[in-house]
């Protein structure tokens, strides 16, 4: 059955260990972390996960700082209530609104967000120019200015939203001409500028991989999807904690939305062809 969520008073119990058997639960707006859902379950095979994606708010990009927030909160109580001994906020957006005011509320849980990947993008350029295709949210956020002012002295950031991305992957438009429009209206602009390196700030991004890698054919471009550096991020934060699932532990797998069970479905299906 799809998962809706009833109102409910959420009261956080003490964090205790052993908690390994528990799930690590993933939390995007939609399908888009999927993404970081697949090198999860490639990183660490052995444990249990369960993803919510919400479905029923997506997209999150232009929505205000305070409702995305507040949906981001009520995603993790719902996972924290669950039995997670870990979540990932795989949504940059979500993580630019909230992932302060939730690892305050949840502590000392670990809650993994979504940093902006602008810190290796100007460490690798050679042009110079570094290229950002993300929401607008996150562009606006405090998370990618501070890492632009940090990382990209001397550097020219150029960042665009990806308008439409986030649509078309939702509904599986991501290989069809009008994504191949979308993707050069915004991709070509950088390519114009003298980016080689363009930074994926959202993880519905990752899914149109294939059409931006034809947009910057033959440009030197190296397109950088931040998903396998979240996974090594839960790996590391796992063993700090001494939270890896035992020996011979049994992994399961869910999928919880707050749309309908067509959606749930879609969720799941899309994970499992993810892995192909």
């Amino acid at each position: 059955m799809a998962f809706h969520l009833s109102p409910f008073t959420f009261h956080l119990s003490p964090f205790t260990f052993p908690l390994s058997s528990s799930p690590i639960g993933i939390y995007d707006s939609g399908l888009g972390g999927l993404t970081v859902w697949r090198e999860v379950r490639r990183a660490l095979p052995g444990e249990s996960l369960v993803y919510l994606g919400d479905g029923k708010n997506c997209p999150y990009g232009s929505r205000p700082r305070e409702e995305i927030a507040h949906l981001a909160d009520k995603a993790v109580a719902a996972l924290v209530a669950r039995g997670c001994k870990m979540v990932v906020v795989a949504c940059n957006t979500a993580t630019a609104a909230a992932i302060d005011s939730l690892r305050e509320k949840y502590a000392p849980m670990p809650i993994v967000g979504m940093e902006p990947a602008v810190k290796p993008a100007c460490l690798a350029t050679r042009s110079g120019v570094v290229g950002v295709l993300a929401t607008e949210r996150s562009l606006d956020g405090d998370l990618f200015r501070r890492t632009a002012a940090r990382y990209g002295e001397g550097i020219e950031v150029v960042a665009v939203p990806g308008r439409g991305f986030v649509e078309l992957v939702e509904s599986d438009r991501e290989d069809s001409p009008e994504a191949e429009a979308c993707v050069r209206r915004a991709v070509e602009p950088m390519l114009e500028r003298g980016a080689d390196q363009i930074v994926l700030g959202c993880t519905h991004y990752p899914f149109l991989l294939p059409l931006i890698g034809r947009v910057v054919a033959g440009r030197g471009v190296e397109v950088i999807d931040p998903s396998p550096a979240v996974a090594r991020r839960v790996v590391e934060l796992l063993d700090r904690f001494d939270l890896r699932a035992p020996a011979g532990h049994r992994p399961e797998f869910g999928f919880l939305t707050f749309a309908d069970e067509a959606y749930r479905l879609r969720l799941e299906q899309k994970a499992l062809a993810s892995l192909r």
